[in-house]
């Protein structure tokens, strides 16, 4: 070959590549053109939810919108869908993820009814679903870290190492989780300053607060958050930055599906009366005002934000639960539940401790001192093992006899086994909980059932156990979706245009 075609051909080969080069996108991920969520939504609206009895809300693992701390449920997010649920009189049921295609495509499925996690309300995202009036406005910052020697420096000399003009982004790289709305933010902000941002999507599982942990620790330059966010984050990471706004002010919204009117406007009724009460501006201020306090329940190692411990105990329960085969989860709850992890703790009844047992109970099952965590898991641990195996007799199915063991644990076996005796008389499965043990617990507390010859134990008031397993396994849902074995991780969720 000549020395002239050799130079031919690799002139074709550069201009062959730079062709290519120019027609691909900016992100590093490439959107598919069919979405999983662009699907006809399911006919379910606000009276469906109503008749069920529940409503099923999509939140986020993250510092506003909900999170699991010392044992409990918050977030703004969280607490104003529960203020809502308890206004319309139905029961809120979580689902977390942190994909919003997964949550689009759930909601429009009819597996979610709200979409709760800080959405920005946007042309594309309208394509697909509604959103309620805004809970409030949000623009997008740039997370960038300070210099290594901040606190030395004078503020003008930080300020020249920060970037405080959007243009000076041109050739850098930019990490945002995948389906979110600051990737298309940045591609537009790109446009308009007429150059390329790197735009890296990360995966759609990362939360924003672990980008925005990896900026403070210098494993990235540049992420892009919520102000609200950031600012939070700012209070516990005072080497970042988040002073430099890359868009406008934009409204932060519920998602509904498309087609749920009425959801939509008793949900903005809902929020135009609540947003002009003193009670809205307490939970606001809560988690956007009182910073300090926000960052360090957010923060925290017993938080989910951050860590993955639910209490101080977690070993020690995690061992405990092993020698009654349970999942720790469900014993955390148990214990949640029964002392929400205080070994100092001690009702009007006289239980006491981190499993709330009486004296006597105590006793028979090996504890002296019941303000020893370990006695008292101990104890605690002995006492279902009992109930275990007395119940095991009768009840095959272990789920089942779980939910059982749980009543029995609050109210007694003698009471659970009235509710088992007037269950198979009315003709009801002694064996089942829900819809039949649990509906004759419940009627223990009429006349009518504790005087029935079939009873033995007398009157009970049947709302507290049946209330106490449903919240313990409720609760259990919860710390199973945040504090995962490795064999329940969900697969990753599907690619978006966000």
């Amino acid at each position: 070959m000549t020395l002239l075609k050799k130079i031919l051909l690799l002139s074709l080969v550069t201009l062959f590549f730079l062709s290519f080069q120019a027609c691909s996108p900016r992100s590093d991920n490439n959107s598919p053109e069919i979405y999983s969520y662009a699907i006809d939504p399911v006919e379910l609206d606000i009276n469906e939810i109503k008749e069920r009895g529940y409503l099923t809300a999509i939140v986020d693992n993250s510092a506003t919108s909900y999170f699991i701390y010392k044992g409990r449920p918050m977030g703004y997010e969280y607490e104003m869908l529960k203020w809502f649920c308890d206004d319309i009189d139905v029961e809120l049921r979580i689902i977390i993820t942190n994909d919003i295609a997964v949550a689009l495509e759930k909601l429009n499925r009819g597996e979610a009814d709200v979409a709760a996690f800080n959405l920005t309300v946007t042309k594309e995202r309208k394509k697909y679903v509604d959103f309620t009036e805004p809970l409030y406005l949000a623009r997008q910052v740039l997370v960038q870290k300070k210099p290594d020697n901040w606190r030395s420096m004078k503020i003008h000399q930080i300020e020249k190492l920060l970037i405080r003009d959007p243009i000076e982004l041109i050739g850098e790289k930019v990490y945002v989780r995948k389906n979110s709305a600051f990737a298309s933010r940045l591609s537009n902000l790109s446009d308009e300053i007429g150059g390329d941002i790197i735009i890296i999507e990360d995966s759609s599982s990362v939360e924003v607060e672990e980008l925005i942990r990896m900026v403070a620790e210098g494993e990235i330059k540049y992420t892009v958050a919520d102000e609200d966010v950031a600012m939070l984050s700012a209070t516990f990471y005072p080497v970042i930055d988040v002073k430099t706004p890359i868009s406008f002010s934009q409204k932060i919204a519920w998602a509904i599906r498309s087609n749920s009117d009425s959801l939509e406007s008793t949900i903005n009724n809902w929020l135009e009366r609540k947003q002009k009460t003193t009670d809205y501006y307490v939970v606001y201020n809560k988690y956007f005002k009182n910073l300090k306090r926000s960052a360090n329940r957010s923060y925290s190692e017993f938080s989910s934000v951050s860590g993955d411990k639910l209490s101080p105990y977690d070993e020690e329960i995690k061992e405990t639960a092993s020698t009654i085969g349970w999942d720790w989860r469900l014993l955390a709850s148990l214990i949640y539940q029964e002392s929400h992890f205080d070994p100092n703790a001690s009702s009007w009844a006289g239980a006491k401790g981190l499993m709330q047992l009486v004296e006597n109970t105590a006793e028979e099952f090996g504890a002296v001192n019941l303000n020893d965590p370990k006695e008292s898991l101990m104890a605690g641990a002995a006492y279902i093992n009992w109930l275990q195996k007395t119940l095991s007799k009768s009840i095959e199915d272990s789920v089942e006899r779980q939910k059982f063991i749980l009543g029995a644990y609050n109210v007694g076996i003698g009471h659970i086994e009235d509710a088992r005796r007037l269950t198979k008389k009315y003709g009801g499965n002694p064996d089942v909980w829900t819809d039949n043990v649990a509906k004759y617990l419940l009627y223990k507390s009429k006349k009518r059932y504790y005087s029935d010859p079939v009873v033995k134990y007398g009157y009970c008031r049947g709302a507290e156990p049946v209330n106490y397993v449903d919240e313990i396994l409720k609760r259990f849902k919860q710390y199973k979706q945040l504090l995962k074995k490795p064999e329940d991780q969900n697969l990753q969720a599907n690619n978006s245009v966000f």
